[in-house]
């Protein structure tokens, strides 16, 4: 390719979904405090190893405090986050659409490949939310507080929403990418949660 039509396509005007992305780095990059936390949001959702290790650190309470179906339920969360980041991965070499490239799109850390289509932090992050309330919900009677009982909506809607915020404004992924993300998560934690009903 040539230095004019480098240069040509460099002098692009942004368009569709490149134009809501550089919309929401202006309203919110400049911010204090949100591109770190954006960043510590990518690093803990990094090939949901951070999930799995919360799946895991709240599997092992319950095993201490003697709730095997909490703990059963935390392993099932550190599981369905694991097969919704492989879902997304395999789904991402099939499709191969690109991340953001446009100059006007600042790029705020490093991702581990090219590849854009799903979000495949916004897949893990939305399994592990709706698994992990689920099983912070576990139990009944007494042990069952009213906090615990908010869990399956209160833990995906303080987690969610946020990790894919921050794939915006660190200008990693389309709006699409991380829709498509979460939706997909969404159905991969409706997989886990029906394979564990057929099992009771």
């Amino acid at each position: 390719m040539s230095t004019e039509s480098t240069d040509a396509t460099a002098r692009q005007a942004p368009r569709g979904e490149e134009k809501i992305l550089i919309g929401v780095q202006s309203a919110l990059a400049g911010r204090p405090g949100v591109l770190p936390a954006a960043r510590g949001l990518s690093h803990l959702g990094e090939h949901a190893l951070g999930w799995m290790g919360l799946a895991a650190a709240g599997a092992l309470v319950a095993t201490a405090t003697g709730e095997p179906e909490r703990c059963r339920r935390y392993l099932e969360a550190g599981v369905g986050a694991f097969g919704a980041h492989a879902a997304s991965v395999v789904l991402k070499r099939i499709v191969r659409r690109k991340r953001p490239h446009h100059p006007d799109i600042a790029i705020g850390v490093g991702t581990p490949s090219k590849l854009s289509f799903p979000s495949s932090h916004a897949t893990s992050t939305t399994a592990a939310a709706i698994l992990l309330g689920r099983a912070a919900a576990a139990g009944t009677g007494a042990e069952r507080s009213r906090l615990r009982r908010l869990a399956p909506v209160a833990v995906p809607a303080l987690i969610v929403p946020p990790m894919l915020a921050s794939r915006l404004v660190l200008g990693v992924h389309y709006p699409s990418d991380v829709a498509a993300g979460a939706l997909l998560g969404a159905a991969s934690a409706g997989a886990v949660i029906a394979a564990d009903m057929l099992d009771k």
